[in-house]
C-alpha cells in the first residue's frame, strides 16, 4: 500500500474515531459529576499512597527540584515532548474538582476531566487493567497531598501529532479498553503479579517493542525494546539471552527487584530508578506474585552466539589494553569482578545481548545500581567519555565481549559514536 493512500486510510479512520469519541464523552458527562462527596478512609489512603508508589507515579508527575506530584516534567517522544499533568489537588491547576470516576476514566480510558483524549506517554494502555477499587485509592492519597499551583504546560508535539483526531485515530488501531481478568488456571499469587506486572507496573512501556507509531506491537508482551529518546534498551524478559528469569530461583528475582543488586545481575540507567522510586518498597508477597509471574514467561530459544572477532587482530589487541589499563582493577584480570562490589564480565549476559546500546552507555556514562535498603552504598562506573575515543570503547567492548567465554560479536566504532551524540532513535 503506498504512503498517499495510507495517510488517507488513517485520516478517515480518525475523523469517524473523534466522532465517535466526541459523542461518547457527550453521553456520558453528567454521570461522572457527583454530589455525593468522597470521604475515603485511613486505610484506603494508605493503600492509594503503596499503589501510587507501585506505579512509580511520582517518576513522571515531579519535575527536578519541584514539588512532588505537581507535574511539569518533560517526557521526550520522537514525535515531540509531552509534559506530566499536575496531580496535586488544586482547584485550577490540580485534580481539584475530579471526581473518583473522572480520575478512574483517566486510568481506564485516557480522557482527561473535560473528556479530551490522553497522550499515551500516560501509560494508559497499560493503566486501564487496573481496577476501579485500586483507582479510588490512588485518588484518595493524591487528594490529601499538598495543593501546588503549577500550570500544566502544553505539550510541544509535531503536526500533525499535536491534534485531537490524530491522537483519535492512533486509539481507534492501537487502543483497547479492559480490565484485569483473573485467569482460572493460575494460581492467585501469579494473577497478582500478572496484575502488577500488565497494568500498575506498566512494565511493557519499557520493555516492549515499539512500532512507527509509538505503539506497541502487543501490549502484554516483554521481548525487549529502544526505549524511545532515552539511548537505553530495555531488554527481553522472555529471553534467556537477554534479561529472561526462568531458570532463576524466586528469592533470587525478588531480591534483585528490592535491592538492584544480586551475584546474577545489577540494575542500571532507567531501570535503577525504577528500582529506587518504586519497586524496593513494594510488599514482599507483592515482589514474590511479580517474579513468580516473570518466571512463568514463555521464553524463546537460547541463541548461541558465535564470535566472529579474530584475537589476533589490533581492535582486539587495543581492547585488551584498555581494559587492562581502566578495567582490570575493578572487574578481575579474569573478568569475574568482585562479589557484591563489581559485576562480573565474563558470563554477563549485560554485556553480551545483541544490543550493544547499553554497554556503550555505561561506558560512555558510567552508572550506579540503586541505592536502596538491601544496597544503601552500590558501587558504581565512572564515566569514560571525556577518556576514551570511540575507537577505544568499541576496542574494549569488542575484547569484553569475545573474552573469558564470552562469544559476542564485535562493537563498530561508528556505534559508538552514534551514541556518543544520541542519534540511535
Amino acid at each position: 500500500m503506498s504512503a498517499p493512500i495510507r495517510l488517507a486510510l488513517l485520516a478517515v479512520v480518525a475523523i469517524v474515531g473523534l466522532a465517535i469519541a466526541r459523542l461518547a464523552v457527550e453521553f456520558r458527562a453528567n454521570e461522572l459529576e457527583s454530589a455525593t462527596p468522597f470521604a475515603p478512609t485511613p486505610q484506603q489512603i494508605e493503600r492509594g499512597e503503596y499503589l501510587a508508589r507501585a506505579g512509580n507515579c511520582a517518576g513522571c508527575h515531579t519535575a527536578r527540584g519541584a514539588a512532588a506530584y505537581a507535574g511539569g516534567r518533560g517526557i521526550e517522544t520522537p514525535f515531540g515532548t509531552v509534559y506530566a499533568s499536575n496531580l496535586t489537588p488544586d482547584p485550577d491547576t490540580g485534580i481539584g474538582r475530579w471526581t473518583p470516576a473522572h480520575f478512574w476514566r483517566a486510568l481506564h480510558e485516557g480522557r482527561s476531566r473535560d473528556g479530551h483524549l490522553l497522550y499515551p506517554a500516560f501509560p494508559y494502555p497499560n493503566y486501564t487493567l487496573v481496577t476501579r477499587e485500586d483507582s479510588d485509592a490512588i485518588y484518595a492519597y493524591l487528594r490529601t497531598l499538598p495543593a501546588v499551583a503549577t500550570a500544566n504546560r502544553p505539550h510541544a508535539l509535531r503536526f500533525p501529532y499535536d491534534s485531537q483526531w490524530s491522537l483519535a485515530a492512533w486509539r481507534v488501531l492501537f487502543f483497547d479498553r479492559g480490565t484485569y481478568a483473573a485467569e482460572a488456571n493460575q494460581s492467585a499469587e501469579w494473577n497478582r503479579g500478572a496484575y502488577l506486572v500488565r497494568g500498575l507496573g506498566h512494565c511493557s512501556a519499557c520493555h516492549g517493542e515499539r512500532n512507527i507509531f509509538g505503539a506497541t506491537d502487543e501490549p502484554l508482551a516483554l521481548s525487549g525494546g529502544v526505549i524511545p529518546m532515552a539511548d537505553w534498551y530495555a531488554p527481553s524478559l522472555a529471553s534467556p539471552n537477554e534479561a529472561g528469569v526462568a531458570t532463576w530461583e524466586v528469592n533470587d528475582v525478588v531480591a534483585l527487584l528490592r535491592t538492584g543488586s544480586t551475584p546474577h545481575a545489577s540494575t542500571t540507567g532507567p531501570m535503577a530508578e525504577v528500582v529506587y522510586r518504586s519497586l524496593q518498597h513494594l510488599s514482599e508477597p507483592d515482589l514474590q506474585a511479580i517474579a513468580i509471574y516473570l518466571k512463568s514467561l514463555p521464553q524463546a530459544p537460547v541463541r548461541r552466539q558465535t564470535s566472529v572477532v579474530n584475537m589476533d587482530s589490533a581492535v582486539f589487541k587495543r581492547g585488551a589494553e584498555v581494559y587492562e589499563k581502566y578495567c582490570a582493577d575493578c572487574h578481575g584480570k579474569d573478568g569475574k569482578g568482585t562479589p557484591g562490589s563489581w559485576p562480573a564480565l565474563a558470563g554477563n549476559r549485560a554485556v553480551t545481548m545483541d544490543s550493544v546500546a547499553n554497554p556503550i552507555r555505561l561506558v560512555l556514562s558510567g552508572g550506579y545500581p540503586p541505592a536502596t535498603a538491601g544496597n544503601p552504598r552500590p558501587y558504581g562506573m565512572p564515566p569514560f567519555a571525556q577518556t576514551l575515543n570511540d575507537a577505544d570503547v568499541a576496542a574494549v567492548l569488542t575484547y569484553v565481549r569475545a573474552s573469558w567465554g564470552n562469544t559476542a560479536p564485535e562493537v563498530r566504532s561508528f556505534e559508538v559514536t552514534k551514541h556518543r551524540h544520541g542519534r540511535t532513535n
